[in-house]
């Protein structure tokens, strides 16, 4: 355990106190210009001033709403130094997630940019809050101290990334925020001051926030940041542009990147690793993504509830279809419903400790009770660890799917799908028969000479009868949660 300061605030942390070494190393890439650690500084102190001139009060939340580039990283920073709490939006949310979240989070003011102005205004008017909307472009920069705040203060609000139902909000602390930069980031990762990071999902995603911008900041490296949508192209081109040492990448770009026709040709050689998470890596997909691009690739598991990754594959230390080991300062158990310790290699519910806990559900004591249980935080995920340490993710409680009494996991369906080369993505839910049973269906896309009958026949060819999809829908595209993940619950719905 660290024993931390009375007084702690992440953008000191994290930024200001670095800065007698750090002030002109760069912090940020983009397309068109660099700005240094000084410039972010600057910046922060003038999202920090708009705040406080705006009325906003310690312990307030603020929603940044912003495309990824120098004002997001400025407006978190500046939240930060004010003492308010920092609550990432994804911009291009549905007008009915984002009164969702409006109502839930009740902010006293968000940084709105012009292109998403229209779109939030009009989820604002529907929504039951009076929130003070800020134009990030009338920030000029300044000089603004940073308030002191306890660690157990909240500094960000993260909205869960479960596949199923309405995401819940979890309180994240500056003391959180600092433990997983300290053992994961630090420590996992070995991130250096000569790094430089890019990545796949938006900062709006904490898995983002944490290893596209705090992480990196923490030891004086720089981030690669740009608002276009990471499709193969953009990530290529800017991986060849920027020569980034780091990538943080998910299983869904991972597909995309491999399969890409130009991929084979394409300059990857700068990166050193590659981090995945949010979703499971087929071990499939990381056969190729090695055998292709040669480089690293760290699968790892975090959730909200913790801030962020706590499992991981390490450098020098990867077992192909597993989750790695547990990040050295936390601790890890699987257990079986009773809260009993499972045995080598069985499967339980995951229960994870250390200093990176939240707060709990906002609002929420009943969900929070469940979860949070004194200092274990308790969640949906199946593992097994074996002897050695090394975690198997076994699925999720709430999506495992049992036929004819026989528990599968969505996720051996997928992968066995994934290894027919006209498939391209693929999700498997279960749904009810006219009878009330469950069934498991496929959601595919893949090329058009395929046929369903081909698909089952090939699961079926490869995996117990049971397992086989009963259906195959053809989709344009799988459709994504806030936090970019396949909505389960949406395929469910399509499907009835």
């Amino acid at each position: 355990m660290i024993d931390w300061p009375e007084t702690l605030n992440i953008d000191n942390w994290i930024l200001r106190d670095h800065l007698r070494v750090t002030s002109d190393r760069v912090a940020l890439r983009t397309d068109d210009r660099i700005v240094t650690y000084r410039d972010l500084d600057e910046l922060a102190s003038g999202f920090a001033a708009g705040l406080l001139g705006a009325g906003v009060a310690r312990q307030d939340r603020v929603l940044i709403v912003l495309p990824d580039g120098p004002q997001y990283a400025a407006a978190v920073f500046g939240t930060f130094r004010m003492g308010a709490v920092v609550v990432m939006v994804n911009p291009d949310l549905s007008r009915e997630a984002l009164v969702g979240i409006l109502n839930r989070a009740r902010a006293t003011a968000a940084f709105v940019d012009e292109i998403n102005r229209e779109s939030f205004d009009a989820a604002l008017g529907e929504a039951d809050i009076d929130t003070l909307v800020l134009d990030p472009a009338s920030i000029e920069p300044g000089e603004e101290p940073t308030v002191g705040t306890s660690p157990e203060d909240p500094a960000m609000w993260l909205f869960s990334g479960g596949t199923t139902g309405v995401p819940k909000a979890v309180a994240q602390t500056h003391r959180s925020l600092a433990n997983t930069t300290l053992l994961y980031g630090q420590g996992s990762l070995a991130l250096v001051p000569d790094d430089i990071s890019i990545s796949v999902p938006k900062l709006y995603f904490g898995y983002a926030m944490g290893s596209n911008l705090l992480f990196p900041l923490s030891v004086g490296a720089s981030s690669v940041l740009f608002s276009e949508h990471s499709n193969p192209e953009a990530l290529f081109d800017r991986i060849e542009r920027h020569r980034p040492t780091v990538m943080v990448n998910v299983p869904s770009a991972i597909n995309q990147m491999v399969s890409h026709p130009e991929a084979g040709e394409r300059d990857l050689s700068s990166l050193r690793l590659a981090t995945s998470a949010g979703e499971a890596l087929p071990e499939l997909l990381y056969d190729r993504w090695k055998d292709l691009f040669g480089v690293q690739l760290l699968d790892g598991l975090g959730t909200a509830e913790m801030w962020h990754i706590f499992v991981t594959n390490t450098v020098g230390d990867v077992r192909p279809g597993t989750l790695g080991k547990v990040v050295p300062g936390f601790e890890i158990k699987a257990c079986d419903e009773d809260g009993l310790e499972v045995g080598p290699g069985e499967v339980g519910r995951l229960w994870v400790r250390g200093d990176s806990l939240g707060l709990g559900y906002f609002e929420d004591p009943e969900l929070t009770a469940e979860a949070f249980r004194g200092e274990w935080f308790v969640g949906g995920d199946l593992v097994s660890i074996d002897e050695a340490g090394y975690v198997t993710h076994r699925g999720r409680a709430d999506d495992a799917i049992k036929i004819k009494g026989k528990w599968f996991r969505p996720q051996e369906v997928e992968s066995v799908l994934l290894e027919n080369e006209a498939v391209r993505e693929v999700a498997v839910v279960a749904v009810s028969d006219e009878a009330g049973l469950s069934k498991p269906v496929a959601f595919v896309v893949a090329h058009p000479r395929v046929t369903e009958q081909e698909l089952i026949d090939w699961v079926l060819a490869r995996l117990e009868a049971y397992k086989h999809p009963r259906r195959v829908y053809f989709v344009d595209r799988l459709p994504q949660t806030h936090l970019g993940k396949v909505d389960r619950s949406a395929l469910k719905r399509l499907a009835r």
